[in-house]
């Protein structure tokens, strides 16, 4: 029973969705005579075969990932949507769903309508006598009589609906999956990612260990003389051991910041102690440019995700302070849906290039890593936006 609410829910809201694809086909059709309002159109087309991809996705447990969205110059954005085989799948999707989507639709619907009604006028036609799905006038018990075979017989092609479900989902599978070619291209992308991110875990390894070998090391190395000065001070001259130790507290002291520097740079802290959103807070407070955080209420996001978020905003932030000029900086934490999106803006003279070792491109690995985008903007004069959206695996 349960797979036959399911089919009909599947198909009920396709009928919906078919609907929607109606309207969708004569702004579709409009768009191709008005060329220019394609760019505008194709995104909105997009989120009606998007909502039917997720639909797919709960009924036949089959994830279709949505196809990037083009960007590019806005003369040029019509001509790429009318060229981009995504694009084509979906005007194509919207035309054949308009026309199965609502046949199969209104059969479910009709066959389940036709069964809830035969009780109704079986059982209430001495009080108001009325038609059977079949247009048979029920006005006496004899005729209500036969609304029990009818019912059962409607129960028998009742179960048949989830076939017509799977059905309609086997071919929404075929058109709306992406072909081979475009399978083989996100494989690559991430064989690409994956490498990346095993060459960025290195390189994270190596600075840890340069870290610790040149900085905490030889801090520690420092504090084992002192004190071996100071016990040899203190044979010798007691009197001034007590110098020779407070400098090797002071030594030690240095030492044990530099290995929570180390440690910080490994995974902060103030992570599990604030959150993702009161980590970014401390950041922005301790921003040399005054800097206002705008964020949604994020609960807890994965350990990886809330890190490279905070370790692109830290890069980021310092980046202002050492190079925009800025007099003023903004970051912006949202969830939409699965995704999170940080924005870092400031009112610096722009000009920001992350191959000149500013460290974007470590962002840019790191994010990578997650299966994320990092996307910066900074033209001559500024602003300077850098986005960074990751998905939050929820």
């Amino acid at each position: 029973m349960k797979r036959i609410w399911a089919a009909l829910a599947y198909l009920a809201t396709g009928l919906l969705t078919a609907i929607a694809a109606w309207l969708a086909i004569g702004v579709l059709l409009l768009s191709l005579v008005v060329l220019p309002l394609l760019p505008i159109t194709a995104p909105w087309i997009r989120r009606i075969v998007d909502f039917d991809r997720l639909r797919l996705a709960r009924f036949a447990g089959v994830q279709i990932p949505s196809p990037p969205p083009l960007d590019g110059p806005w003369l040029h954005r019509a001509q790429r949507v009318l060229a981009d085989p995504d694009s084509r799948r979906d005007g194509m999707w919207v035309v054949l769903h308009a026309l199965f989507g609502t046949l199969f639709g209104a059969i479910a619907i009709s066959i389940f309508g036709a069964l809830v009604q035969q009780p109704v006028a079986a059982s209430l036609w001495w009080v108001v006598p009325m038609e059977n799905s079949f247009g048979l006038r029920v006005d006496s018990w004899a005729k209500a009589a036969l609304s029990v075979p009818i019912a059962i017989g409607l129960m028998l092609v009742l179960t048949q609906v989830p076939r017509l479900a799977e059905l309609d989902a086997k071919w929404a599978r075929k058109l709306l999956a992406p072909p081979k070619a475009s399978l083989e291209k996100r494989l690559a992308e991430v064989v690409a990612t994956r490498a990346a991110a095993l060459q960025a875990h290195g390189a994270e390894l190596r600075r840890i260990e340069r870290n610790l070998h040149d900085g905490t090391q030889n801090k520690l190395v420092g504090v084992v003389m002192m004190l071996g000065i100071a016990e040899r001070t203190l044979k010798q001259n007691p009197d001034n051991a007590l110098q020779a130790l407070l400098r090797a507290q002071d030594a030690a002291g240095d030492a044990l910041e530099e290995l929570r520097n180390v440690v910080r740079s490994i995974h902060p802290p103030v992570l599990d102690d604030l959150g993702l959103d009161g980590a970014i807070q401390a950041l922005a407070a301790r921003c040399p440019v005054p800097c206002v955080l705008q964020a949604d209420h994020l609960g807890r996001l994965p350990a990886a995700v809330e890190a490279a978020a905070y370790f692109a905003v830290a890069e980021a932030l310092t980046n202002v302070a050492k190079h925009s000029g800025a007099r003023h900086a903004w970051v912006s934490l949202g969830i939409n849906e699965d995704q999170l999106t940080v924005v870092v803006h400031d009112d610096g003279k722009g000009g920001a290039d992350d191959k000149q070792g500013t460290g974007l491109e470590g962002i840019r690995g790191r994010v990578a890593a997650l299966d994320g985008n990092a996307e910066l903007s900074s033209p001559e004069g500024g602003p300077t936006v850098l986005t960074v959206v990751l998905p939050t695996g929820r």
